[in-house]
């Protein structure tokens, strides 16, 4: 497996994911960052966060770089934080959405975007190379650690929504992870009554049946308690789910509707157009169509929409799930953000959060993992894959998409099928399944259906 993957470095600590490997890492970058130059890093609430953030700090003192610790904070606060402190570079230390076991090293540029495709290929060729440039005893780089520097970015979004929230009745699931430090404090500085699940900082459940990849929590607290919202955030709380009044789940599709709406009410849509990836649904695309707003898809990864938002000068992108680019206030998926947007456009219109997603019919899905010893190089040239692909998509027509993609993380084949017959899309994800697996020696796992 290459040494970077979709977002960054990330694997099981301990095992993949090594002590020697960040140290490494961290000293590679540092290297060619300079004696001197400063690093940004925070990280999540894992439990294996202080490790990781401990060997990553001596690779770069190592090479004479100066740390700047901000502690527990969200992925988009270190995007903020980078270029707000003059810094060279940022490392946020998170896995996401992924359990507890894993940990990541997403490395962020001097503007606070993750760093460029071809930025990561010349830091991995320089990793195995492995020839720092250390520097003499009273080079040594030092660690400042400022855990207030996350007050920056809070105030910033105070800043930018102060006096456009209502005073909204809010349920927010914090996953136990890095939205622990920011959400709860912005929401209420900005009116909002807050109740909160799964608040503690606790690493060792970051994620575990709460967070934005079980927004089932979070609506059903919705119904339960009688809330305007509810709001959902991953480990590292750069993306965001939603559930209205009613307990029904806004995904990251619902979620671009609104806000390409809100955006395009207000002239503020660049181009009427919202950059998403291939795995967005079709109702989405037909949803904005109906609008007059175009849709452009990216191949899957937050990097590849917010690369194609800058080509473009787009102002408006995301993935489905719930990773949103607001370009006039940020250069990454931020969760909070992204909340504190739907709930101002709430106040704009003086809408419920489920009107605002009027005209918006989901296409059935369904997503397919087949299992690969690992992932032949021309999967995509083989004969009786083609085949296969062409009829699939001949039967479903204009009405449906097929998409097959390799994993960025693991040796899988996703296979993800859409259109209006649920029953034709299944077995045709089936059939799909079956010719991958005979011709490329494959064992499949089971399907699931996504809605």
């Amino acid at each position: 497996m290459p040494l970077f993957g979709t977002d960054g470095v990330r694997g099981v600590v301990n095992d993949t994911l090594t002590v020697a490997l960040a140290t490494r890492l961290a000293r590679t970058v540092g290297s060619r960052l300079g004696p001197g130059a400063r690093v940004v890093v925070g990280r999540d609430t894992r439990v294996s966060g202080p490790l990781l953030e401990a060997a990553s700090m001596a690779g770069l003192l190592e090479v004479g770089v100066q740390a700047v610790s901000v502690g527990v904070v969200p992925t988009p606060a270190v995007a903020f934080l980078v270029p707000a402190l003059g810094a060279d570079a940022g490392l946020v230390i998170s896995a996401s959405h992924n359990a507890p076991e894993y940990n990541g090293l997403k490395w962020l540029a001097r503007d606070g975007r993750k760093f460029s495709e071809e930025e990561e290929a010349a830091v991995a060729s320089a990793y195995d190379e492995d020839r720092p440039d250390r520097v003499p005893p009273a080079q040594i780089g030092s660690v400042n650690r400022w855990p207030e520097a996350v007050e920056q970015y809070q105030s910033y979004l105070v800043s930018v929504f102060a006096g456009q929230i209502p005073p909204l009745n809010v349920v927010v699931d914090l996953g136990h992870g890095a939205a622990s430090r920011t959400v709860v404090s912005v929401l209420e500085r900005l009116g909002c009554r807050v109740s909160v699940l799964f608040g503690e900082p606790h690493g060792h459940l970051i994620n575990v049946g709460c967070g934005a990849t079980h927004p089932e929590q979070v609506a059903d607290a919705v119904r339960r308690g009688g809330f305007d919202v509810g709001l959902t955030f991953d480990g590292d709380a750069d993306r965001v789910m939603a559930a209205d009044a009613d307990g029904h789940i806004l995904n990251g599709d619902a979620i671009l509707l609104v806000l390409a709406r809100a955006l395009a009410a207000q002239n503020r849509l660049a181009g009427r157009r919202v950059i998403a990836t291939v795995m967005s649904n079709l109702g989405l695309e037909r949803a904005l169509h109906a609008d007059g707003i175009a849709l452009e898809r990216t191949q899957v990864g937050d990097r590849y929409v917010a690369a194609r938002m800058v080509e473009t000068g787009s102002t408006l992108g995301g993935e489905q799930s719930g990773h949103v680019i607001l370009s006039d206030w940020s250069v990454t998926g931020d969760g909070l953000l992204t909340a504190l947007a739907l709930l101002r456009e709430m106040h704009r219109t003086g809408e419920p959060l489920a009107h605002l997603t009027t005209g918006f019919v989901t296409y059935p899905q369904v997503l397919t993992n087949v299992k690969l010893g690992q992932i032949p190089a021309e999967w995509d040239e083989n004969p009786a894959v083609i085949e296969a692909l062409n009829l699939a998509r001949q039967a479903l027509g204009e009405e449906g998409r097929v998409v097959v993609r390799p994993s960025g993380t693991e040796p899988l084949l996703r296979i993800m099928l859409e259109g209006r017959d649920e029953g034709q899309i299944h077995e045709w994800a089936d059939r799909l399944a079956a010719v991958v697996q005979e011709a490329l020696g494959s064992a499949t796992a089971p399907s699931e259906s996504a809605r």
